[in-house]
């Protein structure tokens, strides 16, 4: 079953803050640390951020379990990396016929996957402190961003959990129907994309209804809309933003001042 609601404790002193500012200042220290490929940036924002997630309210188990398909796309990439890269400049670690492992190579792997995980631990820790309908009123009031297009997003993330279970109900009536991979992975890969697809063209026709439904309800009316629940920016949300921005920039100037930045352009 998959989960959009906000796991964290409520009256955490970060989760309590603005949804705007919370998704501006995980942009803002993510892409800082795009600027370079040494691995010594990235590592010392993931310390930072999880010096700070129990501010956030959230447990490191919770940010574990939210964070496993990252990990696993991690684990991928490395091991891809590490076998199959051209550029094998350094010490040779390990020299096994086809396999070549060297120190550049494990230096270029350890620095995207660092890179990998601080870039995509702000979003995680936001979107799991953060009520997706809070979100879209502060995009509409703070960000002021279209209404059509925010309360077109809240409705499309509030469909995601159905992805699941609609999974489970194409295997379920497949398995019914006597179609079953059995242990042949060829046949597994093939069985797993066709579902996938059947999986698109279901959201597809799913998100077609709903988008005609809501323009049928006025959504796509030119008439300013009103708000429910006012959504308040304030200092402490400022600080928050610049807080980032200054630890970001923090990571990037010890590298700089150790010696391994790596300047992605350049």
């Amino acid at each position: 079953m998959i989960s959009i609601e906000p796991v964290a404790r409520p009256g955490a002193p970060l989760a309590r803050r603005n949804p705007v500012a919370k998704l501006a200042a995980a942009l803002l220290f993510s892409f800082t640390l795009l600027a370079t490929l040494d691995p010594l940036a990235p590592a010392i924002a993931i310390a930072v951020e999880l010096a700070v997630l129990p501010l956030f309210g959230l447990r490191y188990r919770v940010l574990a379990r939210r964070a496993l398909p990252l990990l696993l796309s991690a684990v991928g990439i490395l091991v891809t990396l590490v076998l199959f890269a051209a550029d094998q400049s350094g010490r040779v670690l390990l020299d096994a016929g086809p396999v070549l492992v060297s120190t550049g190579v494990l230096f270029t792997a350890l620095g995207l996957v660092l890179r990998i995980f601080a870039v995509a631990l702000p979003g995680v820790i936001v979107f799991a402190t953060t009520d997706p309908t809070d979100l879209a009123d502060a995009l509409i009031q703070n960000a002021r961003a279209p209404a059509r297009f925010a309360v077109g997003a809240l409705a499309a993330f509030r469909l995601v959990p159905l992805l699941g279970q609609e999974w489970q109900m194409i295997s379920m009536a497949r398995r019914a129907r006597g179609v079953d991979a059995g242990r042949n992975p060829v046949a597994k890969l093939r069985l797993f994309a066709s579902t996938a697809f059947a999986l698109l063209v279901g959201a597809i026709r799913r998100g077609t209804r709903l988008a005609v439904a809501m323009d049928a309800r006025g959504f796509d009316a030119d008439t300013p809309r009103t708000v429910a629940r006012r959504q308040h920016f304030g200092l402490a949300d400022t600080l928050l933003v610049v807080g980032a921005f200054a630890l970001a920039g923090a990571a990037l100037t010890t590298s700089i001042l150790v010696g391994t930045f790596r300047p992605l352009l350049g």
